[in-house]
């Protein structure tokens, strides 16, 4: 893999983090993701509409003039957003009827709009393929994470109801870890999502501090393993 290919891969699953990192599309983060199941249904979802705007933008690039990239871009997400609502519904119904009007929202999701002017727009297809799924990934990590965390803390259970939302083959990955588990309502309401989102963030803040002193001090010592120069 070229050094290109690693920094995305690197920006998308973690440095540049949508949520973790830039702290966007939290809207959906925060209200669908009372179980790991919402999570990663609504990753899956947002990841497609990444994958496909940042294909479709890097192939229009060269004919999409300036004054109105942003409402072509737009245009373009809303479209993508409309068929992947389309799909869903025809689909995976229940997972649907669960997400509801979030599906539909993630057209405002300020990450999309975001890559396609930072990013698909300035560079070649399959990097831009590349980027868009890279960066979907990260934020279906960050939704299944954050949703598995809070239905553990307040069901007991991880991926409850997958096979129903997402389709008999997901039945394996349903787990009950806790029996008569009475759990936490408050962590499973919108209030538990910022709670536990805020434990996340200050986690991954004290990783990237340990690994940042880490590579510093690996620099110091091949510093010192050096001879100096005369």
């Amino acid at each position: 893999m070229s050094s290109d290919y690693r920094r995305i891969t690197k920006d998308g699953l973690w440095d540049n983090n949508i949520v973790f990192a830039q702290a966007l599309g939290l809207c959906p983060l925060l209200a669908v993701t009372g179980t790991a199941t919402n999570g990663l249904g609504m990753g899956l979802a947002t990841t497609v509409v990444m994958v496909a705007s940042g294909l479709l933008i890097s192939l229009l690039r060269g004919i999409i003039t300036p004054q109105v990239r942003i409402p072509v871009f737009v245009l373009i997400i809303a479209v993508l957003v409309t068929l992947v609502d389309m799909s869903m519904n025809a689909w995976v119904h229940d997972l649907h009827k669960v997400l509801g009007l979030f599906i539909p929202l993630i057209v405002t999701n300020c990450a999309i709009l975001g890559r396609a002017e930072s990013f698909a727009s300035r560079n070649t297809v399959v990097k831009s393929m590349y980027d868009g799924l890279m960066m979907g990934i990260g934020f279906t990590f960050a939704m299944v994470l954050l949703g598995a965390a809070r239905e553990i803390l307040g069901s007991g259970t991880l991926f409850n109801n997958a096979a129903q939302l997402l389709g008999s083959w997901a039945h394996f990955i349903e787990i009950t870890l806790i029996d008569d588990y009475k759990g936490f309502l408050l962590i499973i309401l919108p209030p538990g999502g910022f709670l536990v989102m805020g434990f996340i963030l200050a986690m991954k803040r004290l990783l990237d501090r340990k690994m940042a002193e880490r590579e510093q001090k690996a620099t110091e010592a091949s510093a010192e393993l050096q001879p100096e120069s005369s």
